[in-house]
């Protein structure tokens, strides 16, 4: 078993399509399907299943991925600590944010790193916090930046506290209230809102705030991106709720204070374990000491 067979793998894996993971692999289509199908000789199973228009993982497909996984890491991880003992950093950088992120300057900071450190590859995945916790738990983001409730702390990470704020309701130009510097709950309530889905915690920071003040609204329209937010707002449909800091990134929507206004913390976290010379090198380029990195994490 070869440790490009198994890259192949997961490229297939994360793309769902083969023509697309060899171009993510920079080789032919033919070679890709080679070497999966010799891998699939070799382990005695089928990996994926394929039709004309589709490709999804097998039960043996399933079990097979994160040792898959965690083999690549570990080749890079040696790699890496090799370079590192020679003075050198190298090798990827994967981080993950929320889209309101604004506690620190990501692109910037991002910059700040690669100018420091030209070979290293750097990525980064926007998402919801659950979804980025659970990536630098299974170890696929070395770090990330989450928003989350006033009292709500990601579990089973190393972390810091980076900054906390109100939200603050973002309208349409036109809107009745667009004049307003500070609103109630209750006032904002006759209108539908734009807002983050269910089970999000951008969601969660929302709703708790309306139900603490007794107060039902009507979220007509659920997105995941800020932009898409800010589209539908532009247009009338709906209010949004937003970090106070982050509103800057959104030019020429009116901004209303809250009374009694739902809060969230920002915080920055990293994998439990210790943390490879990439990821405590961008640590460091954020003000996170050595000491940090290795400190408890939250259970």
């Amino acid at each position: 078993m070869e440790l490009q067979q198994m890259r192949y793998v997961v490229a297939v894996a994360e793309t769902r399509n083969f023509t697309r993971a060899a171009e993510q692999c920079l080789v032919v289509q033919s070679a890709l399907s080679h070497q999966i199908a010799r891998l699939e000789r070799e382990l005695g199973a089928k990996l994926f299943d394929r039709t004309s228009r589709r490709v999804r993982l097998t039960p043996a497909g399933e079990a097979f991925l994160p040792a898959a996984r965690q083999a690549l890491d570990a080749a890079e991880r040696a790699r890496a600590e090799v370079a590192a003992a020679a003075g050198e950093i190298r090798g990827r950088l994967a981080v993950g944010a929320i889209p309101t992120v604004a506690a620190v300057d990501l692109p910037a900071a991002l910059k700040q790193f690669h100018l420091r450190h030209r070979q290293v590859r750097i990525s980064l995945r926007s998402g919801s916090s659950e979804d980025l916790v659970e990536g630098v738990r299974q170890g696929a983001l070395d770090a990330a930046f989450l928003g989350l409730p006033l009292g709500v702390r990601p579990k089973g990470v190393r972390g810091r506290e980076l900054a906390r704020g109100d939200l603050v309701a973002v309208v349409a130009p036109d809107h009745p209230l667009a004049d307003e510097e500070r609103v109630d709950l209750r006032r904002l309530s006759d209108d539908p809102f734009v807002d983050f889905p269910p089970g999000t915690a951008a969601r969660a920071q929302t709703d708790e705030a309306f139900a603490a003040a007794g107060v039902r609204r009507e979220v007509a329209f659920e997105v995941t991106t800020v932009d898409f937010i800010a589209r539908l707002i532009r247009q009338g449909l709906g209010i949004g709720m937003m970090p106070a800091a982050f509103v800057s990134e959104l030019p020429g929507l009116p901004v209303l204070h809250i009374r009694d206004a739902p809060a969230r913390m920002e915080h920055l976290i990293w994998s439990r374990f210790a943390p490879s010379p990439v990821a405590a090198a961008f640590l460091a380029t954020l003000g996170v000491s050595a000491a940090e990195c290795s400190g408890a994490p939250d259970p």
